[in-house]
């Protein structure tokens, strides 16, 4: 489920640069328009997916405090 919801967030902001950088979302591009409903189909996958995510924060943390601590 971890690497899922990676590769999703990951499509989301490659995705989110091109937007960015060249005004092309290419999920829209790819699907027919970001009416399409695969398309919406997509982007709430990728909006769960970066809600998922957020318990990554909490690992985060924990390699930040075992790479510190001093045996």
């Amino acid at each position: 489920m971890d690497s899922t919801a990676l590769t999703l967030v990951l499509i989301g902001a490659i995705n989110w640069l091109l937007v960015g950088l060249f005004q092309l979302d290419l999920v829209a591009t790819i699907f027919g328009g970001s009416d399409s409903w695969i398309s919406r189909i997509i982007y709430i996958l990728v909006g769960i997916a970066g809600i998922y995510c957020i318990k990554f924060y909490s690992r985060v943390g924990d390699t930040e405090n075992k790479r510190t601590r001093v045996d």
